[in-house]
């Protein structure tokens, strides 16, 4: 269903109410010029397999959180600036029906829908939406994106040593190629800026090689080079966070500004 706004103030409430419902612990989304254009609930494939998130898309950031207290409240917001998004149109697999990629530089993942008619308009909105801001702000579109990582149910074996996974012996994600791997293939860190600017991230040792070989190779080329140091790899034993529960779904939403969107 599509509702068309013609009052600022109606849009500031949606926009507000959107910030309030992830609490104190959500950053703040109201600005001049951001208008709520949709939302709904979308399956994000997780690690541990698919969970049920709501999705808001703004003209200029598409924000996910996941679902409290059946969709009153949400928690765990994440905020994604459109320019730095890239979406991939899939055919659907055996874990997600209506699916399509979000390729962002700090993560991409595979979201689903729950009609095919859903599907196609929250793509041609996000594409809308991100060539507009592309064409209006004058900002630049992201160039690198992050990995997609193998669902932790598609190996029981580590992809690395073929070691079996089990209740102590853990599975891991390799931030650099997304491979599932334990602990013992995967004790390095590296520093992937398209993913964090300062935090080292988890890497297996096959992309420690690679990536220790490659940096090799540019400081000989450079002797001089100022990176003083910021490319070296460290060993840390960090843990994963795990996603939380899933919730049923229910129909998007679609808030269209007049003359925001040409479909």
């Amino acid at each position: 269903m599509t509702y068309h706004l013609t009052l600022p103030q109606e849009n500031r409430d949606l926009v507000q109410a959107v910030e309030n419902s992830f609490g104190c612990l959500g950053k703040p989304l109201s600005q001049p010029d951001r208008f709520l254009i949709g939302q709904g609930r979308l399956t994000k494939l997780s690690r541990r397999g698919p969970k049920t998130k709501s999705f808001f898309l703004f003209n200029d950031v598409l924000v996910y959180g996941g679902i409290v207290l059946k969709g009153r409240w949400h928690k765990k917001q994440k905020i994604i600036p459109l320019e730095d998004v890239q979406l991939e149109d899939l055919e659907d697999s055996f874990n997600m029906k209506n699916q399509w990629l979000i390729r962002t530089p700090s993560k991409s993942f595979f979201v689903g829908a729950p009609t095919c008619l859903e599907k196609q308009e929250w793509m041609q909105h996000i594409e809308s939406c991100r060539s507009k801001l592309l064409q209006t702000s004058g900002r630049q579109p992201g160039s690198v994106f992050a990995v997609t990582w193998v669902p932790d149910q598609a190996s029981s074996i580590c992809m690395r040593c073929c070691s079996t996974f089990t209740v102590t012996h853990r599975r891991h994600h390799c931030r650099n190629c997304g491979f599932v791997v334990c602990n013992s293939c995967s004790k390095h860190r590296a520093l992937l800026r398209h993913i964090h600017p300062k935090k080292h991230q988890r890497i297996c040792r096959i992309c420690h090689s690679t990536l220790s070989n490659a940096l090799a190779r540019v400081r000989e080329d450079s002797v001089e080079s100022s990176s003083s140091g910021e490319d070296e790899m460290v060993i840390s034993s960090d843990e994963d966070q795990v996603e939380e529960s899933m919730e049923d779904q229910a129909p998007t939403r679609w808030l269209c500004t007049d003359g925001l969107l040409d479909l």
